[in-house]
């Protein structure tokens, strides 16, 4: 009798295990690159999300090593479909590349929400990001009014962008040109250089060499680019920069007055409300939610120091 009761529970055990574990769900995290602090703190809400949540959640952050890169971006989703994902939080690299295989994959029952960067699909439940337009426009009102400050009414204003592909930064690039509309300042045409700090400080180097007053990087790499190439100008260097994203080496720029400012996204709160949207489907089978402005803010040298930023 002992050893049929035993027999019973273990049973019961197992069964329990079982319905437990098919209760499992697995989210993934696709971002553009594993690198740029912008995708380490979208990453970091979906951290944060998961852990105050009692679903049992398999999640995975995954991306290009080597920089963006539209067929390792692609591999990735491949392989986040292979792992049996529910569901794909996807920064797209490009509107366009990634259309194919998410729609094939909507087919067999993957759901994306799209953060930050959207690709070209209605697929998707939901996009949590900035509105990039917005944002470049108010990056652009900053640095009009820092020149006009300093007295410079007229000249060259150079552009440090990503990419033709990525739609984000090429909104955020729009705005800015539409905060010089009108004015005698002449918005030149943008060099692209991946993101890259390396690069976009060089590209940031030619537009200094050719006469601009002021410059203006469209993302991480870029603005660091721009900011360490006034810097290394020295003293003398006249020329204004204002950058968008946050991490350590732009705040320093700002404060140590190389860049007259940052537009800060919220990165967080895309990660973050991305997976409480995820937990939303993948507990009640909703599939309809209100797309989510996630807002952005300028962070002066001012706005740094008083906030403790660094």
């Amino acid at each position: 009798m002992k050893k049929l009761f035993a027999l019973a529970l273990v049973l019961v055990l197992a069964l329990s295990c079982t319905a437990a574990f098919a209760e499992d769900y697995t989210v993934y995290l696709i971002t553009m690159d594993l690198e740029d602090m912008h995708w380490v703190s979208v990453n970091q809400g979906c951290e944060d999300a998961v852990a105050e949540s009692d679903v049992s959640i398999k999640y995975v952050w995954s991306g290009p090593t080597a920089g963006k890169d539209d067929a390792a971006q692609i591999e990735c989703i491949n392989n986040a479909y292979a792992d049996n994902a529910d569901l794909i939080l996807l920064a797209s690299n490009g509107p366009q590349t990634q259309v194919a295989t998410i729609e094939e994959y909507d087919r067999e029952g993957v759901k994306f929400i799209y953060v930050d960067s959207p690709a070209d699909s209605p697929v998707a439940m939901q996009t949590l990001a900035t509105d990039n337009t917005a944002a470049g426009q108010l990056a652009g009102e900053t640095l009009l009014a820092a020149l006009t400050e300093a007295g410079i009414t007229e000249g060259k204003v150079g552009v440090v962008n990503i990419n033709a592909a990525t739609v984000s930064t090429q909104y955020r690039e729009n705005g800015f040109r539409a905060a010089f509309e009108g004015t005698n300042f002449e918005v030149l045409e943008p060099v692209y250089a991946e993101g890259d700090a390396a690069k976009s400080q060089e590209a940031a180097t030619n537009f200094i060499t050719d006469g601009v007053v002021a410059l203006f990087g469209a993302n991480e790499g870029a603005t660091v680019g721009v900011g360490n190439a006034i810097k290394a100008e020295g003293e003398g260097c006249a020329v204004l920069g204002v950058g968008f994203d946050k991490s350590d080496a732009i705040l320093n720029l700002v404060v140590d007055g190389y860049l007259v400012a940052t537009t800060a996204q919220n990165p967080y709160n895309m990660g973050y409300y991305g997976i409480k949207s995820a937990i939303e489907y993948l507990t009640n089978g909703t599939t309809e939610f209100e797309d989510m402005d996630t807002g952005c803010t300028m962070l002066t040298a001012a706005y740094i120091t008083e906030n403790g930023l660094l």
